[in-house]
């Protein structure tokens, strides 16, 4: 009992944080013609494989910053990819001259404002960062 009443409070005072996460949504500008993408797609577009949306307009894949929780959460539910092995694809990547990895921006409203702006990014962001300026096109769970 005196190690379960500890580990219970730990569990409890955790639950916000796990209640209070929000999905994620992959984003294009308002203006995009692109209305849904599959978690394939998304995935090749952010890993350097394909630089076309299917309506054949380019794509360029924005990323949130290095180590948040929301590029870790994406990776590993979009592209079945762990930090360091995100790491090991790019320095492949690099090294061979097949690619480079997207552009960073700070956070979700930066990722919001700046593929409002372009329709040609896509981006992802919290679920509760969305507003008209741009549309989901997949929302990752």
């Amino acid at each position: 009992m005196r190690t379960f009443l500890p580990a219970l409070l730990c569990a409890v005072l955790a639950w916000p944080a796990y209640a209070g996460a929000a999905d994620l949504v992959v984003i294009v500008s308002a203006r995009s013609q692109v209305t849904a993408l599959r978690a394939g797609q998304v995935a090749d577009i952010f890993l350097g494989q394909i630089g076309r949306f299917p309506d054949g307009a380019e794509a360029i894949a924005l990323d949130q910053a290095l180590g948040s929780p929301q590029r870790d959460e994406f990776y590993s539910k979009v592209a079945a990819r762990t930090p360091p092995l995100m790491k090991a694809y790019w320095s492949k990547m690099i090294f061979t001259g097949r690619g480079q990895p997207p552009k960073e921006a700070a956070n979700s409203a930066t990722v919001r404002r700046m593929v409002a702006d372009n329709p040609n990014l896509i981006g992802y962001i919290d679920r509760a960062a969305l507003d008209a300026s741009v549309k989901p096109v997949l929302v990752v769970h």
